[in-house]
């Protein structure tokens, strides 16, 4: 896996989603053998998206795992296929280790790790360890990001986070 920046997050503008599902389908797309939207969807398995764009009372937000700091995910797998990297903090899940108890999905806090049936394992964001950073520091070298269309999903830390969603806002008021 490439290095990345300590505690790098993707976090939702829920003032800006509007639940168009590009962030899924480029998710999938970045997880399918071909790369291909067009090759993609005749691929067998069908590839896996690691996001999900829900309603949320009346607001629409897209779930990422949050790589928790102390993540219960982590501490509930029973097979030792989720870990925390050293490195970078993200929580990383080993396929090949996964038993598919779904404890992981029972106890994430955010629902955003997904149950894969068909390969009867847990499947969740791994931060587009394959994709290639455009820009430094960008947050475009992750998929979902890259393709949102109304600039709803960021990529840092949460102080940068915020940051840009106050700033957003002063520019909202001009």
């Amino acid at each position: 896996m490439k290095t990345k920046t300590k505690d790098i997050k993707i976090y939702c503008d829920i003032t800006r989603c509007v639940g168009c599902k590009s962030c899924e389908i480029a998710c999938a797309i970045e997880h399918s053998k071909s790369k291909n939207i067009f090759a993609a969807v005749k691929e067998t398995p069908l590839p896996k998206r690691r996001v999900e764009t829900q309603n949320i009372g009346s607001k629409i937000i897209s779930l990422h795992c949050q790589h928790c700091e102390d993540a219960p995910c982590v501490k509930a797998c029973m097979s030792g296929a989720l870990s925390k990297d050293e490195k970078t903090r993200a929580t990383i899940h080993d396929k090949e280790k996964c038993v598919g108890c779904w404890m992981c999905v029972m106890v994430c806090p955010f629902g955003a790790i997904i149950r894969d049936a068909e390969s009867h394992i847990a499947v969740k964001c791994d931060l587009c360890p394959d994709r290639d950073d455009p820009s430094t520091g960008s947050g475009l070298r992750y998929a979902c990001v890259a393709a949102c269309p109304t600039d709803a999903l960021f990529a840092g830390t949460k102080e940068e986070f915020e940051k840009n969603l106050s700033k957003k806002k002063g520019n909202s008021k001009h």
